[in-house]
């Protein structure tokens, strides 16, 4: 038996399930290998469970056997990122100030568990996820595979560095800020941040409903799988969607022949380093041969990076005023950094940002009547040096600097997705981003499904251990 099996999508793994071709347990024990023989120099896991996970796929094989699985993952080895609690294990969030101690679960991951997925372990975040890196003073720092001196991003940098390298097909991130697509756009892998509510979330993050739960996966339609199996309603989330759910490979194959598409190389404002802006535009070029109606636009909105701020940094303070004085020394300095400007922010400021939250969520929506999607570049940059915030000698003060265009959705709740595209001169990914109307998730997996059969994404083999 071939020792890649690891490689395998979770498509490709469940059709072999089911003409029992392959057993789960065969690919629970080469993704353990897997994970034993690369990831030391990334970095990407902070539990492992797989004397768990090979008894899940046991039970998983069973039931494969009788003709009766699960769910449509049934079998599919799984990650959860270590900011979400996993029922019978610790949820440590990257920080020295959490309990090593069992933790109920939440919705998301026992969805998936409930469907049959095979945990393999809970991957690396910063703490309390507070940057758009990850390293951390608990699990240490999280490296690039395609450059191990280069920074995965964050803060579900652990999720896609492993979702990169084939240590398990599905990945569970958050995103509430970018988490999910600056990751995703650094390693080079799939991401989705869906609409609001649309994947329940609890406990509550602590910037509510900005943050999301969505897959990391290495194809479109392994996210589209995962999406089919954790969008449930479930009312312990307070902002939870109540419409059902589509199934999300319904259509994924339709194309974006006549989709109405906003090009958008500077919303915002944003500028984009100049091998990042022409990538995407050689993608834009690709969606109009395959069909679609793509028009240019300008910053379109106003820069909502002061009242994101003011939201975001008081927000980071809930949980920092409940430390004491001791725990708060144990924080790393860029969170401890962030939680005490947070600590500043007066009322009125706070309010504000809401009322401007609200505004440009009405604003970005009414966009949309013109338009199904918005694309823009993912990120102003590819990856930096590893266990920094933001590259040195550019001007920047904070990893917002290098990620003007993930936040401000995050602000109005809409669907977006990280889509691999390229690489810079160095070998580093660059990927655009998907934006559509709340709820029309499925739209974006379809439009990047489209560009992924005109262009497959590329995976490292190995770690890359460039200059370090």
């Amino acid at each position: 038996m071939s020792d890649d099996l690891y490689a395998l999508s979770a498509a490709e793994l469940v059709a072999r399930y089911r003409d029992r071709s392959l057993s789960p347990v065969e690919v629970a024990k080469s993704v353990f290998r897997r994970i034993a023989a690369v990831n030391e120099p990334v970095n990407a896991f902070v539990l492992l469970c797989e004397e768990e996970a090979l008894a899940s796929a046991k039970a998983s094989e069973a039931r494969w056997r009788k003709g009766a699985p699960a769910g449509p993952i049934d079998g599919v080895p799984t990650t959860i990122k270590d900011l979400l609690q996993m029922k019978g294990h610790p949820t440590r969030k990257g920080s020295l100030t959490a309990p090593d101690t069992p933790t109920e679960g939440s919705p998301a991951p026992d969805q998936l568990a409930a469907s049959g997925a095979v945990i393999v372990g809970k991957t690396t975040t910063p703490e309390f996820g507070w940057a758009g890196v990850t390293h951390s003073r608990l699990s240490g720092i999280t490296r690039n595979p395609w450059d191990t001196s280069k920074t995965s991003g964050g803060s579900s940098g652990g999720a896609a560095a492993a979702a990169a390298l084939g240590m398990g097909a599905l990945h569970l991130g958050t995103d509430g800020a970018g988490s999910i697509r600056m990751p995703s756009s650094f390693c080079g892998t799939f991401g989705l941040k869906p609409t609001a509510g649309r994947v329940p979330y609890a406990p509550i993050s602590a910037v509510g409903a900005c943050s999301c739960i969505g897959p990391m996966t290495r194809t479109v339609t392994d996210a589209a799988l995962m999406m089919n199996t954790m969008t449930a309603f479930d009312p312990v989330d307070w902002n939870a969607a109540i419409p059902k759910a589509p199934n999300y490979l319904d259509g994924l194959e339709a194309g974006v022949r006549g989709l109405r598409i906003a090009y958008g190389p500077n919303l915002f404002g944003a500028r984009i380093d100049p091998e990042v802006a022409e990538s995407v535009r050689k993608a834009v070029r690709v969606l109009e041969k395959l069909g679609a109606k793509v028009e240019e636009v300008g910053e379109t909105f106003a820069n909502p990076r002061q009242p994101f701020e003011a939201f975001y940094f008081a927000s980071l303070s809930k949980g920092y005023r409940s430390l004491s004085a001791a725990q708060r020394e144990m924080l790393d300095p860029g969170y401890r950094r962030y939680a005490e400007k947070g600590m500043e922010v007066s009322l009125g400021d706070y309010l504000a940002a809401e009322t401007y939250q609200a505004a440009l969520g009405a604003e970005v929506a009414t966009f949309l009547q013109d338009y199904e999607l918005i694309l823009t570049p993912q990120l102003a940059l590819t990856a930096f040096e590893a266990g920094v915030e933001f590259p040195e000698g550019r001007g920047m003060t904070r990893w917002l600097d290098w990620s003007p265009l993930t936040y401000p959705f995050n602000f109005t709740g809409n669907p977006a997705a990280s889509v691999p595209c390229g690489f810079d001169s160095n070998g580093l990914p660059i990927s655009f981003q998907l934006v559509a109307k709340k709820h029309d998730d499925a739209l974006i997996l379809r439009a990047a499904r489209a560009y992924e059969s005109a262009h497959p994404f590329k995976m490292p083999a190995a770690p890359n251990p460039k200059k370090r």
